[in-house]
């Protein structure tokens, strides 16, 4: 099925760049202008400077920020900054993190997974399964820097499954005495950890393995879309290549659908649109949900709203079940979705998704138009969703329980789509650990 091919990665070289924690950056997707400007700031080799660069006043086709980052890639390679392992490898990587909006004193945990190169593969073949719709904006932007660099400098997430943990525990046998060649606390307290395996027979024996695997892409859809259009563009100025080429494949963090290191968060809805009072809402939805109440006053509404996210976390797995809470209202509502309008067993795996049910049954109520819908803000945290109501900011909060991996999978494995902003996979690996440099 899928094929995995270890590569030469090109890493920083502490002896050039010194802290390797002052080089890498989070993935491009989720820097804000301020963070954008902390990165480029912090070093003159930090990764923003090929993945994000700055836009100029003035920029021209033969000027722009993606031939910045070119002409920055080829400098840092040719000063030594940057080092093109001699060996084909694949890179074990380990994440130990605290779960986000946990309460103190939670357990970190360690998410496990292993980098390398990977072919690409059409959709639709039946080995490499998309999850979520991408949109054009942002594939054009990963085009244009991935044309003029030709290299991968994020890796795209995907999962397959192994519930033995074959492919992991064959890795981490053959570096148990190895030292890692990246250690370090990255800003938000995270342990990052990176070895390189090189051991030909265990080369080979991930590649045999994998070879069995489906994968899912977790997060990554954009750059996977964007490598598959970039392919196809070298392959029409090159005519018929003979043999593999280096933009056949892609730069993917492996990661175990059975690994308990990995966490997906939900993506809770806040409306910011007018939404009917209390009384008038709850007479639109009962039809469909049976509705709990929980009321609280100034002196007990962490309290209460403690019980009420609890109570939405356990109850919710064996029922749909959402949390709602409204502006100037002292209360706190489970909704519970009534038996005659759950999912039959022959519905798709789309349709049984909690957010596919919570936009059908209530964003689609309060939010009738796609202006309204675009209007919605988005949070992973409990507590940010419900405090933007409780200050004003928003209308209504709709709270979710996270979307399960196995139903990731469901989706994807019947050739479907998530609704948009369906999952959030945590942690995200750094940009800028180990990248491909792609020759030609």
């Amino acid at each position: 099925m899928a094929h995995v091919i270890p590569f030469h990665g090109t890493l920083y070289n502490p002896a050039t760049v010194g802290d390797v924690r002052q080089v890498v950056a989070p993935p491009y997707d989720i820097i804000d202008a301020t963070l954008q400007k902390t990165l480029h700031d912090r070093h003159p080799n930090n990764v923003i400077r090929l993945e994000l660069g700055y836009e100029q006043p003035g920029d021209t086709p033969a000027d722009n920020k993606y031939l910045r980052a070119a002409g920055a890639l080829k400098e840092w390679l040719k000063s030594g900054a940057l080092r093109r392992d001699d060996k084909p490898a694949i890179y074990y990587h380990t994440i130990e993190y605290q779960p986000p909006y946990s309460a103190p004193g939670t357990p970190t945990k360690v998410f496990k997974g292993f980098l390398s190169t990977v072919e690409l593969e059409e959709f639709g073949s039946g080995k490499i399964y998309p999850h979520e719709n991408t949109r054009a904006a942002a594939k054009t932007d990963r085009f244009n820097l991935l044309e003029a660099c030709r290299a991968n400098f994020s890796a795209i997430i995907s999962l397959y499954s192994d519930p033995q943990n074959d492919v992991l525990t064959l890795i981490e046998q053959s570096i148990a005495s190895d030292k890692p060649r990246i250690d370090f606390q990255d800003d938000v307290g995270f342990r990052q950890r990176l070895w390189s395996v090189t051991d030909p027979a265990v080369l080979a024996k991930v590649v045999e393995i994998m070879h069995t695997k489906q994968l899912f892409i977790a997060d990554g859809h954009h750059r996977y879309e964007t490598a598959l259009n970039y392919r196809r563009a070298r392959r029409q100025q090159a005519g018929a290549p003979s043999g593999p080429q280096p933009y056949d494949h892609v730069l993917m963090l492996f990661a175990s659908l059975e690994d308990k290191g990995l966490t997906v968060l939900p993506t809770h809805r806040v409306l910011t649109t007018a939404v009917p009072a209390s009384k008038e809402l709850l007479r639109m939805l009962d039809p469909v949900f049976e509705v709990s109440t929980l009321p609280f006053q100034a002196n007990n509404e962490a309290q209460v709203r403690g019980q009420f996210i609890e109570t939405l976390r356990s109850r919710g797995q064996s029922v749909p079940m959402f949390g709602l809470a409204l502006k100037n209202d002292p209360q706190y509502y489970l909704l519970t979705l009534r038996a005659a309008h759950r999912p039959t067993a022959s519905a798709s795996p789309r349709d049984r998704l909690d957010v596919s049910l919570l936009q059908q049954h209530v964003v689609a109520t309060l939010c009738p138009t796609q202006q309204e819908q675009e209007a919605m803000l988005y949070s992973k945290d409990d507590h940010e969703a419900l405090n933007w109501v409780r200050q004003g900011t928003g209308t209504a909060a709709l709270l979710l329980n996270p979307t399960k991996v196995a139903e990731v999978k469901a989706v994807a494995s019947a050739g479907e789509r998530m609704p948009h902003k369906s999952t959030y996979f945590f942690p995200k690996p750094l940009t800028g650990l180990v990248m491909n440099v792609m020759e030609g």
